[in-house]
């Protein structure tokens, strides 16, 4: 191109440089506009259980903060195992995140011989909560209280039936903490999932469940269940009458549940931390701490450094329990 003696050509395309520049730079940084489509939740639970229930609210609200859909993908079976085993394969581009559990990231790793995925094939990007467990029975039960349940399982050895929402789940191991500290035989009953087996304790088929709190808490509140414990080491706001296990003649039962959001091993730092951010602007805002409250579940949030090192703690801790128990899935 000829240059004029004023030079104006020769700056129109420096200022177009310029701009193609910064465009270009913009691009580059990409983590301020990531993400640009919908993205994936896997949940390795079947749909309305306890899992699955938190899961959808806290992806309802992630979705406000990221300013994408999440899609819920329901991959239950094997405890959790086939779920997040698919979550560990996928793209590690952020745009496939896993919903992970005390079960499926510490516990699965003692009880079965395999489960399909390394714990470091996941990056840990931020804890949600931790959730208390409640021990019920069907509303037309005989049993009162975890004393009475407690009783009747030392007089009658194999009698009674303790439903789980799968092996290697929370509530399993629940169970079999039970039998171990109180020193009675019952029958474990595995489901694929906790809303089938709650469902078969609530008709009765089934004697009793210890499971997460926040599906149960409305269940409880309108009286489709009868609660006779929780599993923490203090009673709960939501369920004040309830006695703790431990008041209940077991003592030192404790046993939670926790839950957090994983991606796999590979994603760009950047999306890394938008993602936590995004979590942590949800577990901070005063209206959805409250209503998780009230379902049990307390919001926990950490930096992911602090989460990963609870994740490698707890991995260590449920081993110790899982040997305790003597528990082996396969």
């Amino acid at each position: 191109m000829h240059v004029q003696k004023n030079g104006k050509p020769a700056r129109i395309l420096g200022t177009l440089a310029l701009l193609a520049a910064m465009a270009s730079g913009a691009a580059a940084a990409g983590g301020a506009e990531w993400p640009q489509r919908p993205l994936t939740m896997i949940v390795p639970f079947v749909a309305g259980g306890g899992g699955d229930t938190l899961a959808r609210l806290y992806a309802r609200e992630m979705e406000k903060q990221l300013r994408q859909p999440i899609i819920i993908d329901n991959r239950a079976g094997a405890g959790g195992n086939i779920g997040t085993a698919a979550g560990a394969r996928a793209a590690p581009d952020g745009q496939t995140v896993v919903f992970g559990t005390n079960g499926t990231m510490a516990t699965n790793h003692w009880l079965y011989k395999a489960v399909g995925y390394a714990p470091d094939d996941f990056e840990p990007v931020a804890r949600f909560s931790v959730i208390s467990m409640v021990m019920f029975v069907s509303p037309d039960s005989p049993f009162n209280s975890a004393q009475e349940l407690i009783g009747y399982a030392k007089k009658h050895p194999g009698e009674l039936t303790c439903a789980s929402a799968g092996n290697g789940t929370a509530s399993h191991m629940a169970c079999g903490l039970l039998q171990q500290m109180a020193k009675i035989d019952l029958t474990h009953v595995p489901y694929k999932g906790g809303a089938p087996a709650s469902t078969d304790v609530r008709s009765g088929r089934v004697s009793f469940m210890i499971d997460v709190a926040p599906y149960l808490v409305p269940l409880a509140k309108s009286k489709q269940i009868k609660v006779l414990a929780v599993s923490t080491p203090q009673r709960i706001p939501t369920l004040p009458d309830a006695p703790t296990l431990s008041e209940s003649g077991v003592p030192g039962y404790e046993l939670f549940a926790w839950d957090g959001l994983f991606v796999p091993k590979g994603t760009p730092p950047e999306r890394l931390d938008r993602l936590h951010q995004a979590v942590n602007a949800v577990l901070s805002d005063p209206a959805f701490e409250r209503s998780m409250e009230e379902r049990g579940s307390i919001n926990s949030p950490m930096s992911r450094r602090e989460f990963a090192d609870f994740v490698h703690k707890e991995y260590r801790r449920q081993g110790e329990i899982a040997k305790m128990i003597g528990v082996q899935v396969d």
